[in-house]
């Protein structure tokens, strides 16, 4: 590895260390000309993949996208940094475990929106209301209704549990 400081090729790693949920490792070097100490990450090295717009253009799948729009849609809400990198890992895992080079925004839509709404209804909404481009108040509240149908199914479902026992 080159030094960043005096350009020498040889280093020596002092220390090393998972990173990125155990996606990669981190490295601590020091150069072995100048003894100048850097960091390098070895991750693996995949494929690139494709992300097809609604309008049909292709561009680079980028998984800071991702994790913007879901901060916006927590924004103010109890929904920890954790979870968001946590939900954008489970994302990025399903669309590469599909295996192919190109994917739509619309599967990578659901895919977020299948994580968001187990976790924050607010966020949920406020996620679905831009990937889905509600056109009016009527989209809008279909959605709320069908929200709070699958919640209230929750609750019985924990309601008949506790008649069980």
């Amino acid at each position: 590895m080159m030094c960043p400081h005096c350009h020498h090729n040889s280093s020596r790693v002092v220390d090393s260390r998972p990173a990125d949920n155990g996606h990669a490792i981190r490295r601590r070097r020091e150069c072995e000309n100048c003894g100048y100490r850097f960091t390098t990450f070895e991750r693996i090295e995949v494929t690139p993949l494709l992300v097809i717009k609604k309008n049909g253009n292709r561009e680079e799948f980028d998984r800071d996208k991702i994790l913007r729009g879901i901060m916006r849609a927590a924004e103010k809400r109890p929904v920890g940094m954790d979870k968001i990198t946590s939900i954008v890992d489970d994302v990025e895992s399903k669309v590469r475990a599909l295996g192919g080079t190109e994917v739509s925004t619309q599967l990578i839509g659901n895919y977020v929106m299948d994580e968001l709404v187990d976790v924050d209804d607010v966020a949920y909404i406020r996620f679905a209301s831009v990937y889905r481009e509600f056109k009016d108040m009527g989209a809008f509240v279909n959605e709320l209704n069908e929200l709070m149908g699958r919640s209230q199914d929750d609750e019985h479902a924990l309601d008949d549990d506790d008649h069980k026992e």
